[in-house]
């Protein structure tokens, strides 16, 4: 398995992240945390708080529309796993999504930038899970 080295791009989607959670904070007071706002919609506290959300939402579908505005091409996505890891680990992130109280964006990105000591704990639990995954996946279980 190879992993494409995108510095230019992975850059310029962490200044849109960034950019994003910043004005949500300044213009709602809301922390962008992408699990919370989707639960959000799904269950909104009424009319407003339902339309941020699904505009939010709508906005982060609408990346490869204006990738393709720009580049004149829908971007190329592969995905190298069966339908079956796809569900199990949809399934474990929505556990641990649970369990952490928050996902990466509202702990990693929100919750460090406030310096938030549960946010530390959970993003350093993620990442070195994450490191844990990636190791056994490419060196165990494909030898």
């Amino acid at each position: 398995m190879e992993t494409e080295f995108t510095p230019l791009a992975s850059f310029a989607g962490g200044l849109l992240i960034g950019t994003a959670a910043v004005l949500l904070m300044l213009l709602r007071g809301r922390i962008l945390g992408v699990t919370g706002i989707l639960a959000g919609a799904l269950r909104p506290a009424g009319a407003e708080d339902a339309a941020w959300r699904i505009l939010m939402l709508l906005g982060m579908g609408a990346g490869p529309w204006v990738f393709h505005l720009f580049s004149g091409h829908l971007p190329v996505i592969t995905v190298p796993a069966s339908l079956g890891v796809l569900v199990v680990g949809g399934l474990c992130v929505g556990v641990g999504v649970t369990l952490g109280s928050g996902c990466t964006s509202g702990h990693g990105v929100c919750g460090l930038a406030r310096m938030s000591p549960r946010s530390v704990v959970a993003t350093l639990t993620f990442m070195l899970t994450i490191g844990a995954t990636v190791f056994v996946m490419r060196h165990v279980l494909e030898g």
